[in-house]
């Protein structure tokens, strides 16, 4: 009787030091969503449109959304590295999660180690926009401008240093073309202005920032610098115009980096059937966004080649006395 009640204790300790997770089927309670960027704004709302989606996936589990700002969204993303790795926390990826954050060190205990991602839902590329009376009706018309004529094509950026203005830089390397490059720091309305105005000739952002100047016929685009065709305006991709160069803002969704693997699955699986519905792909293509589905067996990879070339690219302009050390 001894050895028997020894036996059920050390039974009973055993079943202790298994996880709970491993012992219930996923989900069983909530799951909380980090948005590292205000209410509002367009992360916030595809998040929570793609997150409404797939919570109906999850037999009952609900999914909740928490903005937390701050840090050019470092804060809300350190927060999602240090939570447990249960699959009861997730969060959204951007551009400035997996590119400016970590190469300017902004958060000493931030890396991309400490992550797992899940999916890419969208992209928002870099494009080209100009005026609908322009002279340029191609990419290539643009470059062969620029190369006739070095420095004078005038071509409106944001920050100097920022990811449109690399995007340029690399665009001039692929093709040789040379810019005259004015900085607008103040995002895409004085861009706007200045392609209003005439003091620019192209300006360099998303489709998305000039919506309202290309639904009524005041600019057109000549390239979105993706592959994946946008839903929402009849622009040419990098690949059609037969440049190798994609980049642009995305989301991103990922999880602490020792997450189940069973946790994972599920998770994808609800945000793909929630990315592959009618009302998405709908609501989406009303946007100006394009759906770009990667799976978690490609978007690691994605990520770290995307961040690297980039980090390449950022190097040579503190080289070169652009980016201040």
């Amino acid at each position: 009787m001894h050895r028997r009640n020894l036996i059920a204790v050390a039974a009973l300790a055993a079943t202790a030091l298994v996880p709970v997770a491993a012992l219930a089927e996923y989900p069983e309670r909530d799951i909380r969503v980090i948005v590292p960027w205000g209410a509002g704004g367009g992360t916030d709302g595809i998040v929570r449109k793609v997150t409404n989606l797939a919570e109906a996936e999850l037999d009952g589990a609900s999914m909740y959304v928490e903005n937390i700002e701050g840090g050019v969204s470092a804060t809300g993303i350190g927060q999602l590295m240090s939570a447990r790795p249960d699959g009861y926390t997730i969060g959204a990826l951007t551009y400035d999660s997996i590119v400016t954050v970590p190469y300017q060190d902004m958060l000493p205990t931030y890396s991309m180690d400490k992550l797992k991602l899940i999916a890419r839902i969208t992209s928002e590329p870099d494009a080209i926009l100009v005026d609908a009376s322009s002279e340029y009706q191609t990419l290539q018309d643009l470059v062969d401008a620029a190369k006739a004529d070095p420095g004078q094509v005038r071509v409106a950026v944001q920050n100097l240093g920022g990811r449109v203005h690399l995007t340029l830089l690399q665009l001039q390397d692929l093709t040789g073309a040379e810019f005259k490059i004015v900085s607008y720091p103040g995002g895409a309305a004085p861009q706007k202005e200045a392609i209003l105005s005439d003091e620019v000739d192209v300006a360099l952002t998303s489709l998305g920032d000039f919506a309202n100047l290309i639904d009524d016929g005041t600019v057109r685009g000549l390239v979105e610098f993706s592959t994946a065709k946008n839903p929402t305006y009849d622009v040419p991709t990098s690949e059609e115009a037969g440049v190798d160069l994609q980049n642009g803002s995305f989301i991103v969704i990922a999880a602490p980096a020792e997450t189940p693997d069973e946790a994972v699955s599920t998770l994808e699986a609800a945000y793909k059937a929630a990315y592959e519905s009618d009302e998405f792909q709908s609501w989406v293509s009303e946007i100006g966004v394009t759906p770009n589905w990667l799976g978690s067996d490609e978007v690691t990879q994605w990520a770290d080649e995307t961040a690297q070339g980039l980090f390449t690219e950022m190097d040579a302009l503190k080289e070169a006395g652009v980016l201040s050390e």
